[in-house]
């Protein structure tokens, strides 16, 4: 094992560790904590199983949340973030074992995103009810139109490359750090980033661990910010972690692929509903 993916193993067991002690702490605190209903269970192990084949995972969540009213608006980023931390790590170790993706770039990537998600974090923390449905309004219509054009096929493939150098290398790291900051409102890094990684010609296939890994350390990053400040919603957070990890094991292990493109468009109408929910509730005078 080279000193980089040593490096990344490191981050990731050092990161999952503050989050559980961040966990734990919030849950001392908390006068709203509780445990996760059966359902909430089933839309963490549904969401992170579809994760793990490359759907996403925010904006099914976010979509679902808003069609059944489970988590009020203005917590569902903190939710996102906090609930499918467990799964993101759990994903991440997979991937990245099974990969081999240039560990330089993985680990500044990953690095970038995390900053990223902790610059992030504190501003979504302190965004108004308002402020946060028109940005989940319009992430879910952003995350729509990619999965449209990935389905119509508008969308580039990618290359062959397994790594990058020079400006492309630069600029795959600073598009991330973005996309890690994006993150923390609730808008998810997977298609964005898978798209960015082919456009400048890596395989489709490592995409994965650098989106993976991004999002198992930015996650329990951003889940600090949103600990201290207790904007998310305890059950359905568990329900995520929880029900995740089993999703995650499912796909990884048992399934490994399915033909997504009939489910890609089945998302994309329910994700539409939910965008068009979400800004109406944010353009009401009493939202």
């Amino acid at each position: 094992m080279n000193a980089a993916r040593l490096a990344f193993y490191v981050a990731i067991g050092l990161a999952g560790l503050a989050f559980i002690l961040g966990a734990l702490r919030a849950a001392r605190r908390s006068r709203t904590m509780r445990w996760p209903t059966p359902i909430e269970l089933l839309i963490g192990l549904v969401t992170d199983f579809f994760d793990t084949l490359g759907i996403g995972s925010f904006a099914p969540t976010t979509a679902i949340y808003k069609l059944r009213r489970l988590v009020p608006d203005e917590l569902i980023p903190g939710t996102l973030i906090v609930g499918h931390t467990p799964a993101s790590i759990a994903e991440a170790l997979i991937f990245v074992t099974a990969i081999l993706v240039d560990p330089l770039l993985l680990v500044a990537a990953v690095g970038a995103a995390a900053a990223g998600a902790w610059l992030g974090a504190g501003v979504v923390a302190r965004l108004p009810r308002r402020a946060i449905q028109f940005t989940m309004g319009a992430a879910l219509l952003i995350a729509g139109t990619v999965f449209t054009a990935i389905n119509m096929k508008i969308l580039p493939g990618g290359g062959t490359a397994m790594s990058l150098v020079g400006w492309k290398f630069a600029l795959a790291v600073g598009i991330n750090f973005i996309l890690g900051s994006l993150m923390s409102a609730g808008i998810g890094m997977y298609a964005p980033c898978m798209i960015t990684l082919a456009l400048l010609g890596m395989h489709p296939i490592a995409a994965f661990p650098i989106m993976m890994g991004s999002c198992a350390l930015l996650q329990p990053t951003a889940s600090l910010r949103f600990f201290q400040t207790g904007r998310f919603a305890w059950g359905p957070s568990l329900g995520l972690a929880f029900g995740g990890v089993v999703g995650v094991l499912i796909a990884a292990y048992i399934v490994k692929s399915l033909p997504l493109e009939w489910l890609r468009w089945l998302v994309i109408v329910v994700i539409a509903y939910a965008a068009f929910a979400m800004l109406r509730s944010a353009a009401r005078a009493d939202s």
